[in-house]
């Protein structure tokens, strides 16, 4: 199997977005909660979203474009709710 440039950062990232749930799930395991939300978890989320945009985008897929702005639209809107209910609780 030969990946060229693109494909590579497809392959990158699906590793991100996949990985990006582990650093949560023992967060969430450890506290017993979901209440907290992992800073670290949402970078890599929103670090390897933002890669399946170009992957996307350099395939000429829309689909995976369309769906990767809207998932990091709402990983980010996730995370600037976070920032401020933290900024509240002070």
């Amino acid at each position: 199997m030969h990946l060229n440039e693109i494909d590579l950062v497809g392959f990158f990232a699906a590793v991100l977005t996949t990985i990006a749930f582990i650093p949560q799930l023992i967060k969430t395991w450890r506290s017993k909660s979901a209440k907290d939300v992992s800073y670290i978890m949402f970078a890599l989320f929103i670090s390897g979203v933002s890669l399946w945009c170009v992957y996307g985008w350099e395939i000429h897929s829309i689909p995976v474009v369309i769906a990767n702005i809207i998932t990091f639209i709402l990983a980010s809107l996730i995370l600037i709710l976070k920032y401020i209910y933290e900024k509240q609780e002070v």
